[in-house]
This record gives structure tokens, C-alpha cells and sequence, in this order.
């Protein structure tokens, strides 16, 4: 029975490049001179260290543009407001991976609704979606790039 799964996630190798890149430009420009503007990168969390907003903000830019020529889909990232304190300015940046339950149990809401003979079961951080036909199997994967998600999915490890 042909089936493929659902998930979401992020290539952190390509995060990691992405920062260190953002990082040397950010050390090579001139409005940044003399400033101790850095980007920190732990686990999936980037962290933003500037001394005023505004700066802040550039370096956001140059973070997208970083992550978006790396292939990383910025709509992944969830953005805290920035945290201004004395002379130092500081904004976190969370990369989401995985499906969570709420997102998941509207993904195959969304495909029970749409009445294709496929059955779809969450699995922790995956939907898994099997079917008779893989035309089907094909027509979920249309149905849920139509439809307007928060998170980036992608669709794996499909099986004859």
C-alpha cells in the first residue's frame, strides 16, 4: 500500500553556514564598525546581539537573505520582539521542526474534509498518509500545498 510521510524540518548544517556567513558580514561592514554586532547560534535558537534596534533589524535582513540563499525556508523561523537593555540590544530567533499535535490534527482534518480515499495517522511529529492509489497519495500532497499553512512541510520517505 503506497504511503509517504509529513513532516517539518530544518537542515541545522545549512542554519549553521548561514550564521557564520551572516556573521562575517556583519563583522566586514562599515555600519557595523566598532560595534560588538554577533550572531549566536545554539541548538535551534539564534540569538541577535547588537547595541540599538535599528541594527537589530539589518542584521535580521542579512539573517533572511542568509538562510534564503541556503535553501532554508524563513517561514520556519518564529521571531521574539527584541529586548533593549542599557547599551545592548537582543532578539531571539527559534527555528521550528516538527509538526506539532494542533498543527497535525489540522492537517488531516483538512484531508478527511477533502473526502480522497486515504487514511492519515499522526505518528509524534509526522502525519503519515497511506492509500490504495498513489494518484491519491499525489492529490494530498496538492491539497496541502494549496492550502495556507504556518509551518514548511515537506514530504518524505514515499513508498510503492
Amino acid at each position: 500500500m503506497p504511503s509517504f510521510d509529513i513532516v517539518s524540518e530544518v537542515n541545522l548544517h545549512e542554519v549553521s553556514n548561514a550564521v557564520d556567513q551572516a556573521n562575517r558580514e556583519v563583522g566586514t561592514r562599515f555600519d557595523f564598525k566598532g560595534s560588538d554586532a554577533r550572531y549566536d547560534l545554539a541548538e535551534a535558537v539564534v540569538t541577535l546581539h547588537a547595541q540599538t534596534e535599528f541594527q537589530l533589524q539589518q542584521m535580521m535582513d542579512i539573517l533572511h537573505t542568509k538562510l534564503a540563499k541556503r535553501g532554508v525556508d524563513i517561514a520556519c523561523l518564529k521571531i521574539d520582539p527584541p529586548l533593549v537593555s542599557g547599551r545592548e540590544a537582543r532578539q531571539t530567533v527559534t527555528l521550528r521542526q516538527g509538526i506539532d499535535s494542533t498543527l497535525a490534527k489540522t492537517i488531516v482534518k483538512l484531508i478527511k474534509d477533502s473526502k480522497l480515499k486515504v487514511q492519515a495517522a499522526i505518528q509524534g511529529e509526522q502525519v503519515r498518509v497511506t492509500g490504495k492509489k498513489r494518484d491519491d497519495l499525489q492529490d494530498v500532497i496538492a491539497l496541502l500545498r494549496e492550502a495556507k499553512l504556518e509551518l514548511p512541510l515537506q514530504y518524505v520517505n514515499f513508498r510503492d
